[in-house]
């Protein structure tokens, strides 16, 4: 069977690119892995930048659904050191171009924007062959017309196009939840405050950043430079053990710090960082083409989801605008990503964006370790 636009991974750049191409009149369908939006937990908070996943909302012509979901007062930021002393705090004072949304959210968001049966639930893709041939794990196959890898880290669709592979960053976190926060954990939901806490170790290498979900939700990142194998010999089949393991690379932090990982209600969940080569590119290949992760995988920096939507909505805006030349639409793309790609936001506008202006004085030499939520 053949296909027209086909999609790969039904995240927020594949269902970003299917909506852009909708509101252009442009056929598309998305093959997703999973059997149902709600198969799993669609991750915590984003913040969606006012210089590029608000753009991609604005492409979709999803403002005003966008606006709805922004969950105010998120944009408040607490820096702590590990003793919990504070050392930095800004109000959301609703002025901030990084408003805060649930990530699951903005995807239904999205999924209800397009026309029913878009999205194929349950075709984990086996393989891609040349050709643009997907044969899923079910052993049925489609050739797409023109095929996007919005598969993410491990993309499918990627070794068409390059050899390049994610490699191990260094750097893993133990993701936790605690649920109502404020009358069950008041003295971290404290600390948290209403928006997103960050906090550096005395020594390089570990830190543990948590933000204020939905209601009272603490979702929180605990982060450890560690080999693989340090983390392969921590048993997470047993909760309570990994996170007191975990907890004891803090020995001597606030016990309101250490609680996101020994009080926490869920138990902790191994995220380890991978990341594809800085700038990597390839040569034009007919009919397919990457977005997202599966283009230019790096480790969290809170611009991972915002750059898969601008992703999105750029190739579907090209597509729209080179109606009959498919070829000439992927070039004006993939030059623009591979430009983004090797050139990460300046420092300067991420500054602006986060906090207003200038590093607080109190920050300086911890801006460069702080990281965002993605």
């Amino acid at each position: 069977m053949r296909t027209p636009v086909t999609i790969i991974g039904a995240g927020l750049g594949g269902l970003t690119l299917a909506r852009v191409l909708h509101v252009h009149g442009i056929e598309a369908v998305v093959y997703e892995a999973e059997a149902s939006p709600m198969a799993r937990m669609q991750g915590g908070m984003l913040d969606i930048h006012d210089y590029n996943g608000q753009l991609a909302v604005e492409a979709a012509g999803l403002v005003a659904g966008f606006r709805g979901l922004i969950l105010e007062g998120r944009q408040a930021m607490r820096v702590l050191d590990s003793t919990g002393k504070l050392l930095f705090e800004k109000a959301d004072d609703g002025t901030g171009g990084r408003p805060e949304v649930q990530r699951g959210e903005l995807r239904q968001l999205l999924l209800d924007s397009l026309p029913a049966g878009t999205v194929h639930w349950g075709h984990k893709v086996a393989e891609v062959r040349a050709g643009n041939q997907v044969v899923f794990a079910d052993g049925n196959s489609v050739e797409a017309d023109l095929l996007v890898g919005a598969d993410g880290a491990w993309s499918r669709v990627r070794p068409l196009l390059t050899a390049a592979t994610p490699e191990y960053a260094g750097t893993a976190f133990a993701e936790t939840y605690l649920f109502d926060a404020d009358t069950r954990h008041a003295a971290t939901a404290k600390a948290v405050g209403g928006g997103s806490m960050f906090v550096n170790g005395p020594t390089p290498g570990q830190g543990i950043n948590a933000h204020r979900e939905s209601g009272d939700t603490l979702h929180a990142y605990v982060e450890l430079v560690r080999p693989l194998e340090w983390f392969d010999a921590i048993d997470f089949t047993d909760p309570a053990a990994a996170a007191a393991r975990l907890a004891a690379e803090f020995d001597g932090w606030a016990p309101e710090l250490t609680a996101l990982l020994t009080d926490a209600d869920s138990g902790p969940v191994l995220r380890p960082y991978h990341t594809l080569p800085i700038g990597v590119r390839w040569e034009r290949v007919p009919g397919v083409t990457l977005v997202g992760d599966a283009a230019h995988l790096t480790a969290p920096n809170g611009e991972g989801a915002n750059l898969a939507m601008l992703d999105g909505a750029e190739l579907g805006q090209a597509l729209a605008a080179h109606p009959g030349d498919v070829e000439a639409a992927l070039a004006q793309y993939e030059e623009a990503m591979f430009t983004r790609s090797a050139n990460p936001v300046d420092e300067a506008v991420l500054i602006e964006s986060v906090f207003g202006g200038e590093i607080p004085e109190e920050l300086a030499g911890l801006f460069d370790e702080l990281k965002p939520g993605d």
